[in-house]
């Protein structure tokens, strides 16, 4: 369901899209339909994003796909996109794996509908707690976890042994929201193995995908089981925090946020229901698609060492041999965040997102939706649309970063976060964090890829790296190194309030 610009609620339940599209004949679909079974063949149901992008450069920049009695149109032409990004007409759809995970996070921010209140209620009492003022108290304590980190690789690189990259930088970012957030240590890097939280969370979020490719959902019986299972670890781990914190007290961090503060027009608290599904979606969101983009940079600059020593000498010029950089110093890196950037593009770790029409209209003038009728955004592929990005789109280059490129582009092509006011709400967050880590460990060590590994991307709702393992040179950094830098701080620009990029 989602509100209109009138506030009537749309209709519940899935809309195919033969409800929504009156032209859908015009929209192209992969060829060899079976009757029943829709575009099947050649489907991969562990990797359904990575099939849509097959699909999506075999189709154009507007297709669609029938699984079974279901039809999806899915988009990522850039000036499609950039209609869609219009708020008068369209506005988030909750749809396919988000609504899966609606069982454990309800109305949180991420899952839930637009006309459910909770949603405003708990965005206008929690957005303070990502302002300039929060997030410098933030840093400290970022710093602390990247340093439990590094003693681990350290150990590791002593060791001659690689370093596991997607398990260590969900380690990294587990323990930096939950810390930062929540006052909450997990004790990740003191593990073995996984905590319990992770092992329950990835199973939540592989069953929402499942979910999609499934006919009837009875068919998943006993996936279910273990899913209500994970479900209620998580539930009981987030009320133990809760009941702690209430008992404890604490030091205004979101978690207080939550339980105390009120919402500044209205007077109104976040139910206790409703706060354990915002810690669960922060625990969940603040962190595993951090910890995919730290991953996916990593791979990236093991891979092109020359990008590498370009970072690598940027960091030893502004930090120096500051031992802890300050908060302000994360912002001068820019072309830290130029990589951080372009591994985003490549690989948005929140890969996708939905849009549905809140009144009749004509999508860029070509395509009428009725209200209601929903369409997928295919973001890998609105990254690599050589409209907006050029013929080269596939390469990694972290120049299309550099602020003369990105004033050259349309507005719209670049949405690793999302959309409008539903967008990511902890973006300068993530990207103070990643930025930081970066930043920390490219002044530490020198990355060494395994000669055989190819990337291979594993789908669970986000993406992450599968498999890739790097080993570590530890190196030192110049003394004397400049502390300085020619360029100015960048800017972590609010997807809601500024428009474009």
């Amino acid at each position: 369901m989602a509100q209109t610009t009138t506030g009537a609620a749309l209709p519940g339940g899935f809309r195919s899209a033969e409800q929504g599209w009156p032209e859908l004949h015009r929209i192209p679909h992969p060829p060899r339909r079976l009757p029943l079974l829709g575009d099947v063949l050649g489907a991969n149901r562990a990797t359904p994003l990575q099939d849509s992008l097959r699909f999506a450069r075999q189709l154009g920049p507007i297709y669609r796909r029938k699984a079974f009695d279901r039809e999806f149109v899915f988009v990522w032409g850039a000036d499609l996109v950039a209609d869609l990004a219009d708020e008068s007409r369209f506005a988030k759809h909750v749809g396919l794996g988000v609504a899966n995970l609606r069982p454990v996070a309800g109305d949180g921010l991420f899952t839930a509908y637009n006309h459910e209140p909770n949603w405003q209620l708990a965005h206008d009492v929690l957005a303070p707690g990502f302002s300039r003022e929060a997030m410098e108290a933030y840093h400290p304590m970022m710093l602390a976890v990247a340093g439990r980190l590094t003693d681990h690789w350290d150990r590791e690189q002593a060791a001659g042994r690689a370093v596991d990259v997607p398990g260590d930088m969900t380690k990294l970012t587990l323990e930096t929201i939950a810390r930062t957030g929540f006052g909450h240590d997990f004790g990740s890097f003191e593990r073995s193995r996984p905590h319990p939280f992770i092992t329950a969370m990835v199973g939540t979020l592989t069953y929402a995908q499942r979910l999609n490719s499934v006919p009837f959902p009875g068919l998943l019986r006993r996936a279910a089981q273990r899913n209500a299972a994970d479900i209620a670890f998580l539930n009981r781990t987030v009320d133990d925090l809760v009941r702690a914190r209430r008992t404890a007290g604490g030091d205004g961090d979101l978690l207080d946020r939550m339980l105390e503060t009120v919402h500044p027009e209205t007077g109104e608290r976040l139910a206790p229901e409703n706060v354990r599904r915002q810690v669960i979606t922060f625990l969940v969101a603040g962190h595993e698609t951090t910890s995919g983009a730290l991953s996916f940079a990593l791979h990236y600059l093991s891979r092109h060492p020359e990008v590498a020593a370009r970072a690598r000498a940027e960091v030893d010029r502004v930090w120096g041999e500051t031992p802890t950089p300050g908060y302000d110093q994360v912002a001068k890196l820019r072309y830290v965040r130029r990589v951080l950037d372009e591994s985003l593009r490549l690989w948005p770790t929140a890969p996708a997102f939905a849009r549905e029409a809140v009144q009749d209209t004509v999508l860029a003038g070509q395509h009428p939706m009725r209200r209601g009728a929903w369409t997928l955004v295919l973001t890998p592929m609105l990254h690599r649309d050589p409209a907006a990005w050029g013929a080269d789109a596939e390469h990694f280059d972290p120049d299309r970063f550099d602020p003369k490129a990105v004033r050259s582009r349309p507005a719209h092509t670049f949405k690793p976060f999302g959309t409008g006011a539903r967008a990511c709400i902890g973006r300068q967050f993530a990207l103070h964090e990643a930025t930081l880590v970066l930043g920390l460990l490219l002044r530490r060590y020198a990355f060494v890829p395994e000669p055989e590994y190819r990337l291979r991307v594993t789908e669970r709702l986000t993406l992450m790296p599968d498999g890739l393992r790097l080993h570590l040179d530890r190196r030192t950094v110049t003394a004397g190194a400049a502390t300085t830098v020619e360029e100015a701080p960048s800017e972590l620009r609010c997807p809601v309030h500024r428009a474009g990029d």
